[in-house]
Formats: structure tokens, sequence, C-alpha cells
């Protein structure tokens, strides 16, 4: 009994300097969302507990790595892997949460995509997430770069190149960007600075942005329904209603998140204990040599689509296409014309454009792994000139698209 005193007066005394109990009606116990919602829209928590991870092996990482270029690779390969007690495991760990978390923003991404959850006053939702998306992507550059094997080196050499700007030949920007003329001492030290300290700043900054944005217009619902969430709400507290349209997010979805989340991590612990390979380029397990290029240099396989749309091209007009192809994403909610707020399965024609769209994108990701040669090459290049053509297409299908 005294100690529920005392952990009442402690809520008292928190809550009349940083009103945590209206905080917590705010964000939880009186945070209205829609019922009839599934379990993909658990991903956000999924994200946010996979960035928790991320971070939390990332410090055990740190403990032990060199950022040298004569020590960082020692320092990965043989220091944690070998001497330091189940440095092994954190690195695993690390390793398929660099991986999983990117397989959690594409599902998060088409989800929203298929239900419409950028459109009718949700723009800023999906702004904000697109950021998270750029943000992840650096960290997951940055990151990639640590542990200085061969496809670390040769891959920040070609993706520093873009920033020449082809024939701008732009290489005084390349160069300040590596802190030399190839990347060495100064390029390892500056990544790593963004990879532990300020692009993680970022994110955590992003994803308060997020849920705050998504705070207000509410999220969205598979049948892409719109009414009062207030009104709601009421109905709901005061038994008015047989079946409410809303639940209070803690504690009734916040359970589902939770079983949502012990089912992603038997996956993640399978992977992390058993199938961590997939996770971690056997080329990157050979020192980095700048005097060796590898016979095919790719990135992680969630750049692969991005990374396909530039090699078939010409150096300049790859290039644009793929500045293009990184920023069209953004634009989504002004080229959809359509009014209808609803699952593509109900949308007409968008709903063979969202397949269509899903079907290249896993194209363009296995044609990036291959070496650009013979029908592969051909393969990509039709892949790369049909994601263009169904975002042109885009505003003109859901301008016809009547009225639900």
């Amino acid at each position: 009994m005294a100690k529920f005193e005392k952990a009442k007066n402690l809520n008292e005394w928190m809550d009349q300097r940083l009103a945590v109990n209206t905080l917590k009606k705010v964000m939880n116990t009186e945070y209205w969302i829609p019922k009839d919602i599934n379990f993909l829209w658990a991903m956000g928590m999924v994200l946010a507990a996979t960035f928790g991870i991320l971070t939390i092996s990332g410090i055990f990482l740190l403990m032990y790595y060199k950022p040298d270029t004569a020590l960082a690779f020692d320092s990965v390969n043989y220091t944690i892997m070998t001497e330091v007690g189940y440095g092994w495991l954190w690195r695993h760990i690390h390793g398929i949460g660099a991986s999983l978390v990117f397989l959690i923003i594409y599902i998060h991404m088409l989800t929203g995509i298929y239900y419409g959850s950028y459109k009718k006053g949700r723009e800023l939702i999906w702004l904000s997430g697109m950021l998270l998306f750029v943000a992840f992507s650096a960290e997951a550059f940055s990151g990639y770069m640590l542990p200085w094997g061969q496809m670390s080196y040769w891959a920040g050499m070609v993706i520093t190149n873009l920033f020449s700007g082809g024939s701008l030949e732009a290489y005084g920007l390349v160069e300040w960007i590596r802190g030399d003329y190839v990347p060495g001492d100064a390029f390892l030290t500056r990544f790593f600075m963004l990879h532990v300290f300020l692009l993680p700043l970022v994110i955590i900054g992003l994803i308060v942005l997020h849920f705050g944005a998504l705070r207000i217009p509410h999220v969205n619902n598979q049948e892409g329904e719109d009414f009062d969430y207030g009104e709601a709400a009421e109905l709901y507290k005061a038994g008015k209603v047989k079946e409410s349209k809303v639940i209070p997010f803690s504690p009734v979805f916040l359970s589902k998140d939770v079983f949502v989340m012990g089912v992603y991590f038997i996956l993640f612990f399978y992977l992390t204990f058993y199938q961590f390979s997939f996770a971690m380029d056997p080329v990157n397990f050979d020192p980095a040599d700048g005097l060796k290029t590898p016979a095919h240099i790719y990135p992680e396989w969630y750049f692969l689509w991005s990374y396909e749309i530039l090699r078939p091209f010409s150096k300049d007009l790859g290039l644009a296409l793929f500045g293009v192809s990184q920023v069209i994403f953004f634009m989504l909610p002004f080229l959809d014309r359509s009014p209808n707020v609803a699952p593509a399965s109900r949308r007409g024609l968008f709903k063979y454009w969202f397949w269509l769209m899903v079907v290249d994108l896993i194209i363009l990701t296995f044609m990036g792994k291959l070496p650009p040669e013979g029908a592969w090459n051909t393969i990509g290049l039709v892949a790369a000139l049909t994601f263009f053509a169904l975002w042109i297409a885009l505003p003109i299908i859901t301008k016809l698209e009547k009225k639900l």
C-alpha cells in the first residue's frame, strides 16, 4: 500500500511539472484510431523497435570499433567477432537489423500507397515518412562504409562519384565530401561521425515529426472511410453504440502492436542465429584495397532498385533519372489526382498501377545484383523505362477515376 501511495505521489509530482497525465491521454488512452485496421498498421511500431535495437547494438559495437583505415577492418572482423564476448552476436543483430529495417520501411510505404494514406490532409504524414526513408538510407550507407572491406571502399568510391554531376565534373565537391582524392582516413572518420551521431539525431527528430503529423488527421483505415473521431469516441465512451468505429490506441491497438512485434522478433532472431549471411556481403570480408577493383560493384539489396535505374543509361541521363527516382515518391500526394481515399482494390486502373509498380521494383532489385551484360542489361533497361512510364501515367489514370 505504501509503495502504491509513493507511486501515486510521484505521478502527481511529475504531472504538475510535465503534464504527464495529459500527454498519456493525448498520445495513448484517448488517442482514437479506426477499429477496422489490420496488422500492417503495426509496421510503424515495429520500425521504431528495430531502430531501438540498432541503437543499442550500435553502442556495444562502438566500444570496440576503430575508425582508422589501418585498424577498422580488423576491429570488426577479428576483435569484435572473435575476441569480444558475444561480439559476434551484436554484429549479427546490427547487420540483420539494418536489412530488416528497410524491409519494414518498404512494407510500410507500400501499405500507405495501397490504402491511400497520403491523401486528403495526410500529405505531411507521407512527406515526413519519406524524409525518414532518406535519413535511414543515409544512415545505412554511412554504416556500410565502416567495416572497411572491399565493397565498403568501392561502393563509397562509386556513390561519392555521383556528386561530380556527370559532365559537370564537380570533382572538387567529391574531394570535399571524401576529404581526399580517394576514400581514406578523412572519409572513414566523417562517415563514422555521421553514422553514430548526426544521422541518428536526425532520425529521432523525424520520428517525432512523423508521429506528430500522424496524431492530427488520425491514421487512415482499410475502407478509406472518413468520420468525426471525437464524436465516435464520445459515443463509444458513453456506451451508446453496439459496435464502435474507433478504439483507443492504448491498450487496445497497442496489444496488437505487441503481438505483431512478438512474431517479428521470432523471425529477427532466427535470422540472427541461423541465416545472418544474407545481410553480410562475402566480398566485404576482404580488406579494402584501392588497387584491386571487384568484378562487380553493387550496393546493399535495399538500394538495388534505384542503382539499376542508373546503370542502363549514359552517364548524364542515368544520373538525372537516378535523381528523379529518389524525388518522385515525395510527389505522390500531388500526382495522384483522384478524389477517392480508398484501397487500391476499389480504385479501377490504380489497382493495376500499384501492382505493376511493386513487380517492377522487385525486377529492378534483382537486376541490380546481376552484372549489366546481355539479357540482364535489356531487362534492366525495360524495367527502368517502365518505372518512369508508370509515374507519367499516374496523374492521367487517377484524373479519369470516377468518384466512389
